[in-house]
């Protein structure tokens, strides 16, 4: 079955523009609750990030749940991977995330996690899906569901990451700076790195409603490393405005991306004995991963780019660790999904093991130059069914041989045709970069 609204990372888009409109959410809200309802459990969660729609959204989905029988258990602001724990540790019936990540505050988005704290499978999305053709009706008044705030959600999510690494491990002695990108980690990331010994200096923890993401945090790293080279800072985190992507700046200002972390913690689980199956990366993860971890005695799966993909891929074969390069990494000996704090956890903790420094640890690592271009789009294109642009890719990769990659792929939550050429040569595959890039927007053009 096609779905017509679901991505795969829930459904995203412009505020005020559908499906992101207020009578949308309230009919999401009344289709998700019906279909829960069936299941037969007592509530849902509902959490959000830091952005101003945030509010309407809230309580339009509070609404259609109310309408359709279901308790509702209101987060407030929570990270993403917070919401995934609680909806499994308090066996909700399911959780509801409010936040477009790492978009623009004028972007939002709903996603879900099932009562095991993982997306939705494709048969719940689809019975969701058929609900929202079927006209809106209420249940009666003596049926209606009950919505209340849950005061302790941030304190527990606080105590589940810090148990994510042994409590023998002292960070005493570590000055980390902590960008929150003015998100959802705001009240929560800083206490979690204090609490287990580090001197934190915390930025991006004054969020208005309009600055989320904004040229701070994972995606925009620059002030992050700044702040380091500044306070003579042992290392930095950024993480996204939901809290599920992670970017490290070590102690030189240089970004750690989450290839390179991904690579350091798989080594860490060697190290301790705790490794498992193969790491599940994606199209997009850097050919120098794929070579550290085989020097290593790993094996590299590359799924299709989204997390969704790489936790589908991980639970096939069997593996633990898996993520992206743009810092979705996900740790399945920890917890269930993506989440930026517990990756950066597991990273300090195997600085604080191995006496070495951030910038040692990812020395092991060689990456290749990879330049990625997007290219906007009015219209949608599948680069794939496309003849001129597959000609251009085409001819690329001949020049290349086995020495690069090219890579073409239409993003799932933006009109954007991501381009990614990787080699061993910077300015070459910049050039190279720059002419698909233009050869792609000529084709959509015509």
């Amino acid at each position: 079955m096609t779905k017509k609204y679901f991505g795969t990372d829930g459904i995203r888009g412009e505020v005020g523009k559908p499906p992101i409109t207020a009578d949308f959410l309230l009919k999401l809200g009344w289709a998700a609750g019906k279909v829960f309802a069936n299941a037969g459990n007592d509530f849902v969660l509902v959490g959000k990030d830091t952005r101003i729609s945030g509010y309407m959204f809230e309580s339009a989905l509070e609404a259609g749940l109310t309408a359709a029988g279901v308790d509702t258990r209101l987060l407030g602001p929570m990270p993403t991977p917070g919401i995934a724990y609680l909806t499994r540790t308090l066996r909700a019936q399911a959780g509801i995330v409010i936040s477009a990540s790492h978009n623009p505050y004028y972007d939002n988005g709903i996603k879900f996690f099932s009562v095991h704290g993982t997306k939705l499978p494709d048969e719940t999305e689809n019975q969701i899906e058929s609900y929202l053709e079927a006209p809106m009706t209420t249940v009666t008044s003596s049926k209606l569901g009950k919505a209340k705030r849950l005061s302790d959600a941030a304190g527990r999510y606080i105590e589940f990451c810090k148990a994510s690494v042994p409590t023998r491990l002292d960070f005493g002695g570590m000055k980390i700076i902590v960008d929150c990108a003015h998100g959802a980690t705001y009240h929560i990331a800083p206490h979690v790195f204090s609490e287990v010994g580090a001197e934190v200096i915390a930025i991006g923890i004054e969020p208005n409603g309009l600055n989320i993401n904004e040229d701070c945090g994972a995606t925009k790293p620059a002030q992050l490393a700044a702040s380091v080279l500044a306070n003579n800072a042992d290392f930095g985190i950024a993480l996204d405005g939901d809290g599920d992507r992670l970017i490290m700046v070590d102690h030189k200002g240089e970004v750690v991306d989450g290839d390179e972390l991904i690579y350091i913690i798989a080594k860490s689980r060697i190290a301790s004995g705790q490794m498992a199956g193969p790491v599940v990366g994606t199209l997009m993860s850097n050919l120098g991963m794929e070579h550290g971890l085989k020097s290593v005695g790993l094996n590299l799966l590359r799924a299709k780019v989204g997390d969704r993909y790489v936790m589908e891929m991980l639970s096939e074969h069997k593996g633990i660790l898996g993520g992206e390069n743009s810092g979705h990494i996900i740790c399945l000996d920890r917890t269930t999904t993506g989440d930026g704090i517990i990756a950066a956890l597991q990273v300090m903790a195997e600085m604080q093991c191995s006496g070495k420094s951030l910038h040692e640890l990812k020395s092991g690592m060689q990456k290749y130059p990879q330049i990625l271009i997007n290219v906007k789009t009015t219209k949608k294109v599948d680069p794939d069914n496309n003849e001129s642009i597959k000609k251009a890719v085409k001819a690329l990769e001949a020049k290349l041989g086995e020495q690069g990659r090219v890579l073409l792929r239409a993003s799932g939550t933006e009109p954007l045709i991501r381009v990614m050429v990787e080699g061993q040569q910077r300015e070459l595959v910049e050039n190279y970069a720059l002419q698909l890039a233009d050869e792609v927007k000529k084709a959509i053009d015509a």
